[in-house]
């Protein structure tokens, strides 16, 4: 909602010195989402005048047609005679009024007015457009041509209102009310704590037998419907200036004064308003749902199918209006622009259902300032005060006549009431605010307020927003002022810290933060597109998807089944935007559905659901493990003084996912694999035990380099993704804490041959378990092949160390736990001691 800051003085006195951004900064205080402040006519400065075209002059041999032109400018030149202008907008004629800028002006965007030549003719000014002075379209994209009434030389800035401020403010589903002047207007004055002139409070006339008929079959979706007349519009009557830079301002375009008249009355009070041509209107107007197929063409010349669901206006030949959303081309007000006339208007002041509204809204895809308002919330009561404005205006604008008849057509309704404790808002806030501020605060939001100690609360027809008593709590307390709540921690209760799990999950982040990865939250939503581009098999789990119904993005209709695509996908935004040396990590739900999923019930909202319907939800949903995942590309370590730095590779990934064990205290058995989206020959399997068997934790190395096309990420992309669950069933009781000694450390290096496709990991787990207590750590820190060894064989050298807890190792010692070691390893892989 667009506010001009001159427009809301009318109805709240504020003070001459208060300025857009001090509005601004009170009307936040208030809860509304004041966006900006636009200084309107920043930098203009005058003379700028009207003037009165006397002559023109048609300049023969340029390529577009020019004029030069006399104007009369009166004595804002200084010396009464007639400006010489050049011009080449052709929408003006001898003796019309237009805008004048004289030099020594400066229009918008610093642009300065001087004499100068052109087209062999000197142009002492411009007469201007509505783009040269930044007032917005008009319709007519050229000269504005001002009505006659107005003198040669009177100041146009003034005139134009050409200097403003106009507060941008997002209103939030819930304060549909503050869709217009009236709404926000009313949040200003209980802000600076000023009196509001109401624009509402009009003098009505009762409702008669000699309105227009007027017949509604669904009073559920239409509770109200006010029709009024009003006969003998002048045609040539234009809207007034004033008006149409009001709409300007408030981001719509003058139309034609009957038009006008209906949004300015919409933008004023937040009735949407509708204006047929009587002369057009084929019997009585009818709302009712529409039929199926039924088909109507708006206003803006769409031919729609109509759905039952749709609530729409009839005459006799059938629908003429979609309710609430857009009116029919076949009753429209007739352009005068076109040769044709409107001289007969029937007012429709109507207030529609808000859901049957938002529905009908989305179905079309046409969304209007009229469905933007109804949807959220409109005043029903205001229905009779805006017709009875839009009459006013035509009457006084137009010359019109009202006709006596005033049709209203309502539903029987009583005012909501809310039975509320005085100390509600007390004990929500955790402020001692007292009865007197609650009553106080209510009743300046428009509520009648009864009681003592148990307040029984008439909320007002503007508010559909509040149904009880913690609206009517926020209520007080963001007028007394979000910042004047107390800061305090929640204590919580004893015993009911974070659970394991969640403690583990929150390691596994820190541990990873500290490995130099920086998180990153992505959507969880996928497209069939991505999981062809990760080269999955038609066959692939991964491809098994839970579809949502109402996706954000038809493109991305799906739930997640792994993590690469949103980390992919934010490393390949991040590298194109110059940042080359990446590492990223996420850790979040995937959804892989199992096929016995059950129909989902729905669950009852008069009561709480039952243990067998929650139950039934539950079994509903499909299986949802977490996971942990990270990418990298560019430079794992940075050049610099102290070396030439390394590229990131596979190992980095496997470390990475070595990095997430040792949070749970578990050890990562690594085997070669071949599993998309990684490299055939740079994919490690990783495995944990998990009750004695070895389980498949995840997998991680480089990406398939067709993988890195299709997804334009960089060369030798590495990529890893663990099961947090797998994890965390693979944990042996509480983590141990490491045992320091104090005692020396033994070291035994040995070097084993075996043949080449044998895994290092078996070597190592044998290695570990023949070693004994004694072992402190095994690595491997070489792996040869060669003509030595013969062909088909490895050298695999590790370093193992060993260390006592209670004493020094002899060599004895050290030597006879390397020798059960090897020969352990030797026992099951068939490994040879290299040299023996």
């Amino acid at each position: 909602m667009r506010v001009p800051l001159s427009w809301l003085r009318e109805y709240v006195d504020l003070p001459a010195t208060e300025t857009g951004r001090d509005v601004q900064a009170k009307l936040v205080d208030v809860g509304l989402e004041v966006e900006t402040v636009e200084q309107i006519g920043a930098g203009l400065k005058g003379p700028l005048v009207v003037g009165q075209v006397l002559t023109i002059e048609e300049l023969e041999g340029f390529k577009k047609p020019i004029r030069f032109c006399t104007v009369d400018v009166g004595d804002a030149n200084g010396t009464g005679e007639p400006q010489e202008i050049v011009c080449g907008a052709r929408n003006f004629a001898v003796g019309d009024k237009v805008v004048v800028v004289l030099p020594g002006a400066v229009l918008p965007g610093d642009f300065a007015i001087a004499a100068r030549k052109t087209y062999g003719r000197t142009s002492h000014g411009m007469i201007c457009s509505t783009d040269e002075l930044g007032m917005g379209d008009d319709g007519t994209h050229g000269i504005i041509v001002l009505p006659p009434e107005h003198e040669a030389g009177t100041d146009a800035i003034e005139l134009l209102q050409l200097v403003d401020e106009v507060l941008d403010i997002a209103v939030t589903p819930d304060r549909g009310y503050c869709l217009s002047m009236r709404g926000v207007a009313r949040e200003t004055a209980i802000a600076y704590g000023l009196p509001l002139r109401d624009p509402a409070l009009l003098d009505v006339p009762a409702p008669n037998a000699y309105g227009y008929p007027v017949k509604v079959a669904d009073p559920f979706g239409c509770d109200r419907f006010t029709a009024r007349t009003v006969v003998g519009l002048q045609p040539e009557a234009r809207s007034p200036i004033w008006m149409q830079r009001r709409l300007q301002k408030a981001g719509m375009r003058p139309i034609s004064l009957a038009v006008d008249v209906t949004n300015y009355v919409m933008l004023e009070l937040g009735q949407p308003l509708h204006a047929y041509d009587r002369t057009r209107i084929d019997g009585p107007i009818g709302v009712r749902r529409a039929e199926q197929g039924e088909k109507l063409t708006t206003l803006d010349g769409t031919v729609r199918v109509l759905d039952a669901a749709d609530l729409v206006i009839t005459d006799n030949r059938g629908p003429i209006g979609l309710a609430g959303v857009m009116g029919g081309a076949n009753t429209e007000i007739a352009d005068a622009a076109e040769g044709t006339h409107t001289t007969e208007v029937v007012i429709e002041a109507a207030h529609f259902d808000a859901t049957s509204i938002a529905r009908t809204a989305r179905r079309h895809k046409l969304s209007s300032e009229a469905s933007k308002r109804f949807e959220r919330g409109v005043d029903p009561q205001a229905a009779a005060a805006a017709a009875q404005r839009t009459v006013d205006l035509l009457v006084l604008l137009a010359g019109g006549t009202a006709e006596a008849g005033v049709t209203e057509v309502s539903a029987p309704s009583a005012p909501r009431t809310i039975v509320m404790p005085a100390n509600h808002p007390d004990r929500v806030a955790g402020v001692a605010y007292g009865r007197e501020t609650v009553v106080r605060r209510l009743q300046e939001v428009g509520c009648d307020v009864y009681g003592q100690d148990e307040l029984i609360v008439t909320v007002p027809s503007w508010r559909p927003d509040l149904g009880e008593p913690n609206d009517l709590a926020e209520e007080v307390i963001r007028l007394e002022g979000y910042e004047n709540l107390p800061s305090t921690l929640p204590t919580p209760p004893s015993g009911r810290g974070l659970t394991d799990h969640q403690r583990l999950y929150r390691r596994v982040g820190r541990a990873l933060a500290g490995a130099g990865y920086v998180e990153a939250l992505n959507y969880p939503f996928i497209g069939d597109a991505v999981l062809d581009q990760l080269g999955l098999d038609a066959d692939d789990a991964r491809r098994r998807t839970v579809k949502l119904v109402n996706p954000i993005s038809d493109e991305e209709p799906a739930l997640r089944t792994t993590l690469l695509p949103g980390l992919l996908g934010a490393l390949r935004r991040n590298d194109g935007r110059g940042s080359h040396d990446l590492a990223l990590f996420e850790t979040g739900l995937v959804f892989r559905p199992t096929g016995t999923e059950t129909e989902p019930v729905r669950l009852p909202v008069d009561r709480r659901p039952t243990d067998e319907e929650i139950a039934g939800l539950d079994a509903s949903l499909p299986r949802q493990p977490r996971r942990a995942a990270v990418v990298l590309a560019g430079a794992r370590e940075q050049a610099g003084w102290w070396g030439k730095g390394r590229p990131a590779d596979w190992a980095d990934s496997v470390e990475a996912a070595r990095t997430i064990a040792r949070e749970a205290g578990v050890e990562v058995t690594v085997r070669s694999d071949r599993h998309a989206p990684w490299h055939p020959g740079r994919c490690a399997a990783l495995y944990v035990t998990v009750n004695g068997e070895e389980t498949l934790f995840g997998h991680a190395g480089e990406l398939h380099p067709r993988v890195v096309k299709d997804l334009h990420l960089p060369e030798r992309t590495c990529a890893m993704e663990v099961e947090l669950d797998v994890l965390e069933q693979a944990v042996d009781g509480a983590l141990q804490a490491p045992r320091i000694s104090t005692f020396p450390v033994a070291t035994q290096d040995v070097a084993l041959i075996v043949a080449e496709n044998v895994p290092a990991a078996d070597v190592e787990r044998a290695l570990r378990e023949g070693a004994g207590e004694l072992l402190e750590s095994v690595r491997l820190f070489d792996v040869f092949t060669g003509e030595q060894i013969g062909a088909g064989r490895k050298s695999l050298a590790y370093a193992l160390r060993f260390r006592a807890a209670d004493r020094t190792l002899t060599v004895d010692e050290a030597s006879a736990a390397r020798d059960a070691a090897v020969a352990l390893a030797a026992e099951r892989t068939g490994a040879v001691l290299r040299g023996a």
